[in-house]
């Protein structure tokens, strides 16, 4: 059993599973480990501007139910991910869509990027991380929290591209629908819920941080109850396609996020365990018949469910692996 692709964002995927951004680096470091062809996508390290090494080690660590991590944004910078990571992706994937992270510190920054991107051939999307502290702020808030700062990055970038936006939103957020609402109002095509929880492990032996930079993100089980609750909020209060992330580890999971009314689903942390676990995923996906829109019954071998002027022979459903 395989799925029909369907069009989401403007963009034909043949199947809901993505790698989140931060777990797969530029898809070719999985590459002689996980099929990418099998999954519905990938989402790329996010690239700043210029080279971040990242965090002091260590970078992650486990607790029982997920983990947290602090790895710093380390990415090559923009000009090389422009000119060596995305060539390759260009080069090796066909059917899996690519969504490219940029991350900035100021507006213009994300302005920087966008436009340095733009031009690049292999990808599909931007998705906008707006988990970076505004240097431009006084006490530098992240732009996820801060509306205006976002609807400023959002608003200049979507004049720079003609590509979807995809803006990926906080979960500590208060007023998480009203933000989500302000990001599409100023042209986000879509909205990836949800990004890490700020949290902290301490070694029980003499209470020191567990991760050099003290604090990070958490991940992993305990996050998922929080992403699905805010995929359901934010799904009644806009119409644009969502990306439901967080604690994902198996099909089921995926589904809830899918009847919450997410369109896609990146599976993360999970990765880290069991590197083929989105191919997994996305196999037992296809073989279920209680599939919300846009993946439901109407996907399976009848008429295509992708939107008007999609066109679902440009993607191949994928086989079981």
């Amino acid at each position: 059993m395989t799925l029909r692709p369907a069009e989401v964002f403007r963009v034909a995927f043949q199947n809901p599973v993505l790698l989140a951004a931060g777990t797969c680096g530029f898809g070719r470091e999985l590459s002689g480990v996980v099929d990418l062809e099998a999954l519905g996508g990938m989402v790329t390290k996010s690239i700043t501007m210029a080279p971040r090494a990242g965090n002091p080690a260590p970078r992650v660590a486990e607790f029982d139910a997920g983990m947290v991590n602090s790895i710093g944004l380390a990415n090559p910078g923009m000009e090389r991910a422009r000119d060596d990571k995305l060539p390759w992706l260009a080069d090796h994937l066909r059917r899996a869509r690519v969504l490219v992270s940029v991350a900035g510190h100021t507006v213009e920054e994300y302005v920087e990027l966008v436009r340095g991107m733009e031009a690049a051939d292999g990808f599909a999307a931007f998705e906008i991380n707006l988990s970076c502290p505004n240097d431009q702020r006084l006490g530098g808030r992240a732009f996820s929290l801060d509306r205006d700062a976002l609807t400023a990055v959002i608003g200049r970038c979507r004049a720079e591209t003609s590509r979807p936006l995809i803006a990926k939103l906080a979960p500590n957020d208060p007023d998480l629908v009203d933000t989500a609402r302000a990001a599409v109002d100023a042209g986000a095509d879509g909205l990836t819920l949800i990004n890490t929880l700020p949290g902290r492990l301490l070694d029980p032996g003499d209470g020191h941080p567990r991760i050099g930079a003290g604090q990070g993100g958490m991940s992993g089980p305990a996050l998922r109850p929080v992403g699905v609750h805010a995929v359901n909020a934010v799904a009644g209060a806009v119409d644009v396609p969502l990306i439901g992330v967080g604690g994902i580890l198996n099909a089921d999971h995926a589904l809830e996020y899918l009847h919450a009314g997410a369109s896609l689903v990146q599976v993360g942390t999970a990765s880290f365990a069991a590197p083929r676990a989105a191919e997994r995923i996305a196999r037992d996906l296809a073989r279920r018949r209680d599939l919300p829109a846009p993946w439901g019954a109407s996907g399976r071998g009848g008429p295509s469910h992708a939107s008007p002027g999609a066109n679902p022979a440009a993607v191949p459903s994928t086989e079981p692996v």
